[in-house]
Order: structure tokens, then C-alpha cells, then sequence
């Protein structure tokens, strides 16, 4: 009889549930939070562990690469699925969420989580230090900017390699010790914007040389930054069987609400990766907003502002960018607008007629 496991994890110890294919318990207990030590506890039913199932977390995709190279067939739940299917259990303890749990992988009433590549999981760790140094490096300036508001100094426009320089010309006749708080913000965030560029440059140079995120970049209002997010949000574009769907699975497709005679639209699920939905969001508001290059796709977007709104027609253009995308790295080509695909057809017509 096979047996189905839960596995609830937290940072130090992860609470185990054994149940077979008719519910009954077999085993109940605790371990370390290390594939060692939790494949030393399921090491003598291992002969007969069809699932073993645990949440979507912050130890999730290391455990589920760790005990999948030991031989147990893992699966990561979504958590969101996971905390609707044991909420309706009378008391939330680790040990009744692993029960929940393995008894989720005994009925087959679970939705899967893709664990992403160890390839995409390093570009997500370079995209987030990236982005937290830039958001750091904006606090700076701001705090420092108002800083000198409150003395009577202002700013102006000025670009970032020379905010320093603008700072310490409006600050050379202040008194030392004010002098001396402000020149120690300044070296912090001198060494963030260090840190930021070299972050930055890294992340320019993969993308040359990534083919994938090149081809990406044909897509009007795509830049490097989105074309890298979303490569490393999706990993696996066979694991989408349509490429419509893939503007869904980063929730940007509205919630619908129907019982009875109610039937409402609402705003977008915002379900999936945030920073891919963020990212391919800022694409379509350049394309919109900056492209100066005309476009079908771009028409098809202000067309949506006249009859709706700006914010309406960026999450549209969003998730029409998402599926090209998708189906661009599929195809493996380049993307072509259709006005100039019409164009090109009518010249071959043309020649073939002469």
C-alpha cells in the first residue's frame, strides 16, 4: 500500500506526517530542517512513499532540489491552494498542517508549484539584489535632498553621477559639523551606487549575451531588465501548454465572481511572481507612454485608453506582452510588428506580378 507524506517546514524544525492510502496515521513526528535529517526519518518507508508534499516557502525550492536528488518523489504545494484546503481543521498547529498536508498528497487535491532551475533561481537573486540596491540608493537621495531642503539648500535637476559633487558645492559653506553628517551620507551612498553599478553592468552583460532575452528586446517597450525577469519568472516555457495563459498565471487577468445571478468582473488576481508582472507592466507603460515608434500593438493599447483608461490599457498591453513572449521564445524567432509582415507580403505580391 503506498503511503503519502506532509511535510511542514519551518526554520528549525519540520513536523512529518505518514499516512497511508486509507488515512490512517502511521507516523508522526519531528525533525531538523534538513534533507538529511528528514530522509533519515522517511528512510524506512521509502519503498512505498508515492508523494511527499510540502508549501511554497522560503526553504521550499532547496529541500524540494535536496531530497529530489535522495530519490523522494517531491512535490511543493502552492500556498496559497494549501491554506484554503486545511483551514477547515479546528486548531492551526505544525502538526495538524502536516497531516493536512499528507493527506492533501493521498487525494490528489493539491496544485503543484514549479521549482525553478538553479539557473533561473541565480538570475532572480541577481535581479533582487539589483533592484533592493536601487531602492536603497533612491532613500538616500531623498533623505540627503531633504536634508538640505531643511537648511534652505536646494538640489535642482541633477543626474546621479553628479549628485555628489552638487551636494558638497551647497554644503562647502555650511558649519564643520553639519558638514561632516552630511559627507558620511554621502559615502554611504557613494558605496551603494558602486555596488548598484556593478550589479547593473552584470546584468547588461548576460543579457547580450543570453539569445533569448536579445530576442525578447525586438518587442517594442522590452528592455534588458524586463526581458531578464521575465526569462527567469517563466524558466520553462514548455511547462505553459498555451502561451495565452500566461498572462493568468502572473495575475494579470481580472477575478471573476459568479454564483447564482451575480457575475462580476474585478480587478486582476495578482497571483504568480510579482517582479515578472511588475516588470512586464513598466514594459507595456514605455510602450504606451515613451515609444515614439509606431506600432499595431501600440495602437491596439491607446485604442483601450480612449475608451477606457491609461491604467486599463497598461495591464492589457501587460498580458498581450506576456503571451508574444511566450510564444516568441517557443518559435525561436524574432518578433516582426504585423504592419510591416502586410507591407512585406505586398511587395513579394507586387514583384511576383511584374
Amino acid at each position: 500500500m503506498h503511503l503519502y507524506v506532509g511535510l511542514d517546514v519551518s526554520l528549525d524544525e519540520t513536523s512529518i506526517c505518514v499516512v497511508d492510502a486509507n488515512g490512517k496515521v502511521c507516523k508522526e513526528t519531528k525533525a531538523a530542517s534538513d534533507p538529511d535529517a528528514l530522509l533519515g526519518v522517511l528512510n524506512p518507508f521509502r519503498q512505498r512513499i508515492a508523494r511527499v508534499g510540502l508549501e511554497a516557502g522560503g526553504l521550499s525550492s532547496w529541500l524540494h532540489t535536496e531530497l529530489t536528488t535522495l530519490g523522494l518523489p517531491m512535490i511543493v504545494v502552492e500556498a496559497t491552494h494549501m491554506r484554503s484546503a486545511i483551514k477547515a481543521q479546528g486548531h492551526k498547529t505544525d502538526r495538524n498542517d502536516a497531516k493536512g498536508i499528507a493527506h492533501m498528497m493521498r487525494l490528489g487535491w493539491y496544485k503543484p508549484v514549479h521549482v525553478k532551475s538553479a539557473e533561473s533561481q541565480r538570475l532572480r537573486i541577481l535581479l533582487s539584489n539589483r533592484r533592493m540596491l536601487k531602492r536603497k540608493l533612491v532613500d538616500l537621495e531623498n533623505h540627503i535632498r531633504g536634508t538640505l531642503r531643511g537648511l534652505g539648500l536646494r538640489m535642482g535637476k541633477i543626474g546621479r553621477s553628479g549628485f555628489e559633487q552638487r551636494v558638497r558645492e551647497l554644503i562647502e559653506d555650511k558649519d564643520p559639523a553639519t558638514v561632516s553628517f552630511i559627507a558620511t551620507m554621502l559615502q554611504v551612498r557613494d558605496g551603494v551606487w558602486q555596488g548598484y553599478r556593478a550589479l547593473h553592468n552584470l546584468l547588461i552583460e548576460i543579457v547580450k549575451r543570453d539569445p533569448v532575452c536579445r530576442r525578447f528586446m525586438t518587442v517594442p517597450g522590452v528592455g534588458p531588465i524586463a526581458a531578464l525577469t521575465f526569462r527567469a519568472g517563466v524558466d520553462d516555457p514548455l511547462r505553459f501548454v498555451k502561451s495565452r495563459t500566461v498572462g493568468a498565471h502572473f495575475g494579470l487577468t481580472p477575478k471573476v465572481h459568479q454564483s447564482g445571478t451575480i457575475d462580476i468582473d474585478g480587478h486582476i488576481t495578482k497571483r504568480g511572481d510579482v517582479e515578472v508582472r511588475t516588470a512586464l507592466c513598466e514594459a507595456a507603460a514605455s510602450l504606451l507612454m515613451r515609444v515614439r515608434k509606431w506600432s499595431t500593438l501600440k495602437a491596439w493599447g491607446l485604442r483601450i485608453v480612449q475608451r477606457s483608461c491609461m491604467m486599463n490599457a497598461v495591464v492589457a498591453v501587460a498580458r498581450k506582452l506576456a503571451v508574444i513572449l511566450h510564444r516568441l521564445w517557443l518559435d525561436g524567432r524574432d518578433f516582426e510588428d504585423a504592419s510591416s509582415a502586410v507591407i512585406a507580403h505586398r511587395r513579394l505580391r507586387g514583384a511576383a506580378a511584374m
